[in-house]
């Protein structure tokens, strides 16, 4: 083309068309004002929640506590039970629990009642399983979690499962490692834990639907 002379107006360039970001990170913003889920109205007493009672009493380390309420509550869990209902007022635990302590539903379960609590589970018609390694413990991708309502125990950070505690239970399954370790941190355990029973719940959920329609 033939050089521009002086005078000549610039030639408009196109803009190009917006770049639309996809991918992007997305943030859930709860539709309700959080309730303390003990006062009635609360929406995490009102939300259906999936029959699964987490029990934590035998764990002291405030961040795991956090860590599982934080977990109990984004999976829907019926309830999360602790030795004190005190420690959702601390400060590092909902720095972690990141308010989950306000929708999660929270039973206080003191170490020394743990024993009767299990025994009242189990009138209740719960199956109680503990996430422990023993001589006698099934693989977790070998395990299928009861179709009605489930307890599951965690055990101490160090100690695990008291051993007085194991006859209650109707199961202990233990997840499958490889490395040296073989010792998962209790939030880890117990995260991958509710986890694995939301998966087979949904798996089941979807396989009923299907067979309706």
């Amino acid at each position: 083309p033939p050089p521009p002379r002086a005078g000549d107006q610039p030639a408009e360039v196109a803009t190009p068309p917006a770049v639309v970001a996809t991918g992007t990170q997305r943030k859930f913003v709860p539709l309700e004002k959080p309730v303390p889920a003990d006062e009635e109205g609360a929406p995490s007493a009102v939300r259906r929640r999936l029959p699964l009672v987490v029990i934590a009493s035998l764990i002291d380390k405030t961040p795991n506590l956090a860590g599982l309420c934080r977990t109990c509550e984004v999976f829907n869990c019926e309830a999360l039970c602790l030795a004190s209902a005190k420690i959702t007022k601390d400060q590092t635990f909902q720095s972690i629990s990141v308010t989950a302590e306000k929708w999660m539903p929270v039973h206080e379960v003191p170490r020394a009642a743990l024993r009767e609590y299990l025994l009242e589970l189990r009138r209740r018609g719960y199956a109680v399983i503990g996430i422990e390694q023993t001589h006698n413990s099934i693989s977790m991708e070998e395990w299928t979690f009861p179709d009605g309502p489930t307890a599951i125990l965690l055990g101490a950070e160090k100690e695990g499962i008291d051993a007085d505690l194991i006859p209650l239970l109707d199961a202990c399954v233990e997840i499958p490692q490889a490395g040296q370790i073989r010792s998962l941190n209790v939030h880890v355990s117990g995260s991958l834990a509710v986890w694995e029973y939301t998966r087979q719940h949904l798996a089941a959920k979807a396989l009923k639907g299907f067979a309706q329609g």
